[in-house]
């Protein structure tokens, strides 16, 4: 049970901490191999609702139990973006493209899973696998949006977590405290084992399984069964937390992030070759500004193959990816408010920028996190704030009927255009980024503040994501953005997309060369290979030096274990 927080008289927003896991993996959705959060949000209901007025504040905190943390310029005119819609499902041709701004699209409308169902499609008959897959997400930004799947001959039902931040297709193998269910081998008949023990560890948490192969079904996704490499779980630690409906995780990424190794096919790798689907994938969640890990579940869609109109609104905006391995895009610069953080480009990409719906939060690396937080401060309306908000380890909470958004700016990230010369910019309303999470008997909304700190990325996470529809076109080796129509806040829209802006005031390339796949790695080699290289001139030196300038040996010199390379050569 909560303590009461001291309320001081006037006193309108009160701070206090969480009794919940912020952990890396507490914050409940995954961990990445790359050592960032996976978040998996705190395990508390709560609904949205701040306030809409500055009033004077006193800080009020209340101290409950802590758990340990887990983690984890102008216009240069208008341009029409690329705007390509892609078939979904077996054998379908690709869609030509209609007139710039004048997409063929659907007539699916309205929120997606808040209080409307879209019932019917007036477009053409082939977009009827792309209307399988809308909505065919559950979840919610705390503890992961997931889908269902049928795994094995008889099928066996289980949620799994969609996860662009990884890339392995894993789920629970053995009865576990905190999963309702698991996959069973022995149950199957077209289950195959590979024999080939996988582990994967995160920054905190890891679990090991055993690879095998059997066949899927998605229920509301492509029709058909395929057979899929699959690790069983069979022991974890702190991946799978109490209170999550989802038990297993379905990594999206590129191979090269594959355990045991790249040689290991992913699962939407095999999608594309068994379905014959374009190789492209995109994601819509629909929790802006719902409670983080309420009791209910939002929707969201997950579109295999293609892209669903009806998902998005506007222009589809275009990144290219640097490198194939994490969706690793190059981010130019921030602004809070519509003031430039004024930083190295550089920061922004160290040591790498990456889309992940794995991670709840939008992570910054420590520099820019600082920025950032010094910015908000600076702008927002709020006279009084504790350090403790912007750190995680303290909630804001206003009475339920203010509303707390207004007093906070907008957050914008510039991404590289597909023309380089050129640049455009998705900003998130506070809705996104000021978080509902708890409710306090019956006059307190307490929030969390969804950005947070990191010490390895840049991760555009779930805090991003959910005011946006974002595709993922490998076949292009990009990621395109558009305005997600299920992105409002009491009738408002909460995220925008602007550009094209020119690059002519960032550097040309904002991406290390040693940011590509694991840093200290890439380093490590440069250091050793530079060693060796030294050692090896110096031997050929040595060995090219003429004999008279070289010891005259007796019959009492030895040649012992301590002898070099070079004297055993010469003697």
């Amino acid at each position: 049970m909560l303590p009461h927080p001291r309320v001081t008289p006037n006193s309108h927003l009160h701070l206090l901490l969480p009794d919940h896991s912020l952990r890396c993996r507490g914050e409940v959705m995954a961990a990445t191999p790359h050592g960032g959060c996976r978040s998996l949000e705190p395990r508390s209901p709560p609904p949205p609702h701040p306030r809409s007025a500055a009033l004077p504040l006193r800080l009020s905190e209340t101290f409950l139990p802590t758990v340990p943390s887990r983690s984890d310029s102008g216009a240069a005119g208008r341009a029409e973006p690329s705007r390509e819609v892609s078939p979904v499902g077996a054998g379908s041709e690709q869609l030509s493209r209609t007139a710039p701004g004048q997409p063929e699209r659907s007539e699916l409308r309205g929120p997606c899973g808040r209080n409307a169902r879209r019932s019917s499609l007036r477009g053409r008959g082939r977009w009827s696998r792309g209307v399988a897959m809308v909505e065919n997400l559950q979840g919610d930004s705390g503890r992961g949006y997931y889908l269902e799947m049928l795994i094995g001959t008889p099928p066996q039902a289980l949620n799994i977590l969609v996860d662009t931040g990884s890339s392995n297709f894993a789920v629970a193998g053995v009865p576990d405290p905190d999963v309702t269910s698991y996959f069973n081998p022995e149950l199957s008949s077209t289950y195959r084992s590979e024999g080939i023990e996988v582990t994967v560890k995160y920054s905190q948490g890891s679990w090991t399984g055993v690879l095998g192969t059997d066949v899927i079904t998605m229920p509301k996704g492509l029709y058909g069964s395929y057979t899929i490499n699959i690790a069983t779980i069979l022991e974890s630690e702190n991946f799978f937390l109490p209170g999550v409906k989802w038990h297993g995780i379905l990594g999206l990424a590129y191979d090269a992030l594959a355990k045991p190794s790249s040689s290991v096919e992913t699962f939407f790798d095999s999608l594309v070759r068994q379905a014959k689907i374009p190789n492209i994938f995109s994601l819509q969640m629909c929790g802006a500004g719902l409670p983080v890990s309420g009791s209910g579940t939002n929707g969201g869609s997950l579109v295999l193959g293609g892209i669903e109109p009806s998902l998005y609104t506007g222009d589809i905006w275009y990144t290219p990816i640097k490198e194939e391995w994490y969706y690793q895009v190059e981010i130019l610069k921030l602004e809070v408010g519509g003031q430039n953080l004024e930083l190295d480009c550089r920061e922004y990409n160290a040591d790498k920028a990456i889309v992940d719906s794995g991670t709840t939060l939008l992570r910054l690396p420590e520099k820019v996190f600082s920025a950032v937080v010094q910015a908000i401060a600076r702008t927002s309306l709020i006279q009084e704030f504790s350090s403790g908000f912007w750190t995680g380890s303290q909630l804001a909470c206003w009475d339920r009927t203010e509303k707390p958004w207004s007093l906070f700016p907008k957050l914008s990230i510039y991404l590289r255009d597909e023309n380089s010369s050129r640049s455009f910019r998705i900003s998130i309303l506070p809705q996104l980024y000021i978080q509902p999470i708890l409710v306090i008997g019956d006059n307190l909304q307490c929030y969390r503040f969804g950005i947070s700190s990191s010490t390895n990325a840049l991760v555009i996470g779930a805090t991003v994501m959910e005011g946006f529809y974002v595709i993922f076109d490998r076949a292009h080796r990009r990621v395109g953005f558009a305005v997600s129509p299920c992105a409002e806040v009491d009738g408002s829209p909460v995220s925008e997309i602007e550009g094209p802006f020119s690059t002519a005031d960032v550097a040309s390339n904002c991406v290390s060369s040693l940011s590509f796949h694991e840093p200290v790695l890439w380093i490590a080699s440069y250091a050793l290979m530079s060693l060796c290289g030294i050692i090896l001139l110096v031997l050929i030196i040595l060995l090219l030096i003429p004999p008279r300038c070289q010891h005259r040996y007796t019959d009492n010199d030895v040649v012992n274990d301590e002898s070099s390379l070079v004297r055993h050569r010469w003697k």
